[in-house]
């Protein structure tokens, strides 16, 4: 008797048609396209919606649990760097971060590092693509004789989530799509550095009224520019609160752990700033 092999509520993102099941089992190697058209590209809508906000990213352990890493790794983890040093000098020109006591600028940093790359990755136009990482499930392993003494731990536990990377790269197109000037940057790393709902703070009321004087003098300056003020500052708002949602252990995997191995990224720039203070 023929069995039936067809359920509609079976994710099929893997499926091949003309392979058998173990077949397919042992040598399926599915690799994300990141230029996808239909996948990963997408445009402003006319009412000023963030992609990030609207788009919901897949649900599917296939999809948006799938681990990538760098494609050109090299090549991006250098830009990174150099993206690295120009947030830790723009947090070193800033007089007003260092009025505060240490113990704020600690947890400012702490807090606020990731998001301000983030935006430097945006200044700086760096983009990226990815590849899919291909571990080797433990059927195969069997099946195809392969040696135990294999370590398959660290290679489960590399890279990064997909739809991790996914919002990412969207929220540097929608900044990228607002056509953002240097003076911009600086008011939006400025709203981003200045958190005052970081718990702990000593003084959080000073923080929120230099986060306040930058939001503010950004949207004079948008007004001056630009006749559709209003709606491009509200972009502008929108993408700093995406931004201020980054992981920073997404950064630290994805853009520096390549080239830097196990590394403290936060220690490494709290020594970086405070070293002439």
């Amino acid at each position: 008797m023929a069995c039936k092999s067809e359920r509609s509520s079976t994710c099929q993102c893997n499926r091949d048609p003309v392979k058998s099941i173990l077949f397919q089992m042992l040598n399926s190697e599915f690799t994300p396209k990141p230029n996808s058209q239909q996948e990963y590209q997408y445009s402003c809508n006319s009412t000023g919606g963030c992609p990030c906000e609207n788009r919901k990213v897949s649900q599917c352990p296939c999809e948006g649990n799938r681990k990538v890493v760098l494609k050109n790794s090299e090549v991006i983890c250098k830009k990174a760097s150099e993206v690295l040093l120009k947030t830790v000098a723009f947090i070193k020109n800033v007089p007003s971060f260092y009025q505060l006591p240490q113990e704020d600028q600690i947890l400012l940093i702490h807090k606020c590092w990731a998001p301000l790359f983030v935006l430097g990755l945006a200044q700086e136009r760096v983009d990226f693509e990815w590849i899919q990482l291909s571990v080797p499930s433990l059927l195969k392993k069997i099946l195809l004789n392969q040696s135990s003494n294999i370590d398959t731990t660290v290679r489960s536990d590399a890279g990064v989530p997909f739809r991790d990377v996914q919002r990412i790269r969207m929220l540097l197109h929608k900044l990228w799509s607002l056509d953002i000037c240097t003076k911009e940057y600086a008011y939006l790393k400025g709203m981003v550095l200045f958190n005052p709902g970081i718990s702990g703070m000593r003084y959080p009321q000073y923080v929120q009224t230099l986060q306040l004087e930058a939001q503010q003098t950004l949207m004079e300056f948008t007004s001056m520019l630009h006749s559709r003020s209003h709606t491009r500052f509200a972009w502008m708002l929108e993408a700093v609160d995406f931004v201020k949602a980054i992981d920073s252990k997404v950064i630290t995997e994805l853009f520096f752990k390549p080239i830097s191995g196990e590394i403290n990224l936060e220690e490494v720039l709290l020594e970086t700033l405070f070293i002439k203070h």
